[in-house]
Parts: C-alpha cells; structure tokens; sequence
C-alpha cells in the first residue's frame, strides 16, 4: 500500500460522473440482463424482475464500466461481465433477504414477502447460473477465475456472517475478514476483470482489485454506521434492521469493547434476542453514539476510502479517474 493518504473531499460528492460516463455502456448492460433473465417459467423474470427494476443503482457492473473507461478500453466485452457482476449480486440479495427475514429492500417489499422463500432462493440459483453462463461466453480462462472465485468467497463471507450473528464478542479483525468477503470481493472483482479485458499488466489489474476492495468495505461500514443513525427512505431499509436481527456489526463490537459490565450485558441481551424492541434501539444508539462506536466506525470507512483512491493514483489523470475517486467519496459521504 502507498504511503500517501488521499484526503476526501470536503463538499457533496455524486455518483452523477460515474453515471454520465458509463451511461452509454449501462443501457447496454441493461439489455443485457433484460434478456438473459427471461425464461419459459413465468415466475423467473417476474420475481427477478421485481428486484432488478427495484431502484438499485447498479453501482457494481458501473464500476467494471468506469474501470475500463478509466483505462480506455474500447470495446465491448465488459457490458457481458458486468451484467455477470449484476446477476451474482442480485442473487445475493435474494438468498440474503430470505436468510435475514427482510419485509424491504430499498423500500421495497422484498421478493421473499411476495412469493415465499422457496421460490426467491431458486430465483436466486437461476440468476448465479446466467452469470456464469455470461462468463463462459467471454471466453476468457482469468475473467471465469476472478468471478468464480469471488462467488466463492461471498458465500464464504455469508456463512461466517451466519455463524458470527448473535455472537457479539466477534473481534474486529474477524469482523473486516467477513465484510472483506461478503461485500468487498465482489467490488474488487468487478475492478479487476477490467483490467484483464483491456489486457493491461498484473500491477494495473492489483490496482484495480485494491480499489474495488477498498471502496467495498468502506461501502459496508457506511452501511453499518447509517443503520442506527439513518432511516428507511435514506437506507432503502428500515432503520435498525441489524439491531433487531441480531447482526454484530463493527459500531456494536467496537461499543461491546469500550463498556462496562452493565453495557455488555445490555449487548449480550439484544443481540440475543431476548430485549431488541424500539426502546433498546434507541438506548443502543444512544450507546453507540456515547462510546465513539459510529464515528469511529465512520473514521475506519474515511480510512478504507482512502486506501481506495491512492490504489489508483498510477492511472493517468482523467475524467474517468476521477469518477472513480468521487465513486469513494460519494460512498462514504452518503451518511451524511
């Protein structure tokens, strides 16, 4: 890693450049996935529709975009893969909401609450298998490695999360080992496959993958931070969810390590189960907020941003570069 930290921008960063440069390639991608989620079976493309037209910004196959417009590549490869990237992170979404019990997704009812579990995990299965349908059809050996192995990883990452929930004397190493997994390997994943298909060297794509990766889990401990301090219309969720499903996100590990007897016990209790009402939520952020947990959770994020964008301080000075470095900064400011 570089020595030099990249400080972020003080005003109101937008994801608008990343989408105005990418915009021509997404409508691309878009038909893409539009058609590559069709099938005989009626309830495939309605239920895969549902999630997919749910107001996502699409923010992964936008960075396999960005990262090949930041390195000038000009053909058309890329618009496969990213909808690729799209399908496995709609699957996610899919089998996540079923595991957690979500009623929302991005203030929406979840696919889950309309058509069962049965039918979202199946839906979910289906989608993984047209992203490597589209891997295969790209032909090329490394791309179907980095995007087999990342979802591989993320269902390592989800698994963990599973044993993890509940636990709150989880370590903060274990912690960002999970998140690293099941949110940041499929940013740096979607990064990197840009490289390889505009066929630059092993240091650009190890550029790439650091700011995927970086950017990935400075997105989730935004999303850790904003769950106790935002609500349902910012997050697209409701306000607590990880409160009430027992989630041990970093602001709770960090809050756990800094209270008291009484405080863990509190700990201990919600995220248990056993007292995880309305009225603990609020002592919870009022805990959290007390101990330093979400601002030193919002700092590691600052940190982790950072890290993203001085990953590709080699690339040349371009408007797409700069997409990218505002992509950070709109991620972790979006708190705010």
């Amino acid at each position: 890693m570089s020595a030099t930290i990249h400080e972020l921008r003080p005003d109101k960063p937008s994801l608008q450049p990343l989408m105005l440069l990418v915009a021509p390639g997404l409508n691309s991608v878009n038909r893409v996935i539009l058609d590559r989620m069709q099938s005989p079976v009626a309830l495939i493309p309605e239920l895969a529709g549902h999630l997919i037209a749910g107001g996502g910004k699409r923010l992964r196959p936008m960075l396999t975009l960005g990262c090949a417009a930041a390195l000038d590549y000009a053909g058309d490869r890329h618009h496969k893969l990213a909808a690729a990237v799209e399908f496995i992170h709609t699957a996610t979404l899919l089998h996540d909401d079923v595991v957690d019990g979500s009623d929302l997704r991005r203030g929406r009812a979840t696919a889950n609450t309309i058509w069962g579990n049965e039918a979202s995990v199946l839906v979910g299965d289906f989608l993984f298998s047209r992203a490597f349908e589209l891997m295969v059809e790209d032909g090329s050996l490394k791309v179907l490695k980095i995007l087999s192995h990342a979802s591989a990883v993320i269902a390592e990452g989800e698994v963990a999360q599973l044993t993890a929930q509940r636990v709150v004397e989880t370590g903060e190493d274990r912690y960002l080992e999970i998140i690293q997994a099941k949110t940041a390997a499929l940013f740096a994943a979607a990064c990197q496959i840009s490289a390889v298909v505009a066929e630059r060297d092993q240091a650009t794509e190890d550029a790439l993958e650091a700011y995927g990766r970086n950017l990935g889990i400075a997105f989730q401990l935004v999303d850790d931070a904003i769950d106790y301090v935002s609500d349902a219309e910012t997050m697209g969720k409701d306000s607590g969810d990880d409160f009430r499903d027992g989630k041990v996100t970093l602001p709770v590990i960090l809050a756990y390590a800094r209270g008291d007897e009484q405080a863990r016990k509190f700990w201990q209790r919600a995220m248990s189960g056993r007292a995880n009402g309305e009225a603990e939520l609020l002592e919870g952020t009022e805990r959290l907020v007390a101990t330093g947990a979400i601002a030193d959770t919002m700092a590691r994020a600052r940190l982790y941003g950072s890290r993203a964008i001085d990953s590709i301080a080699r690339l040349p000075a371009t408007a797409a570069k700069s997409a990218l470095v505002e992509t950070v900064e709109f991620a972790i400011q979006r708190a705010y």
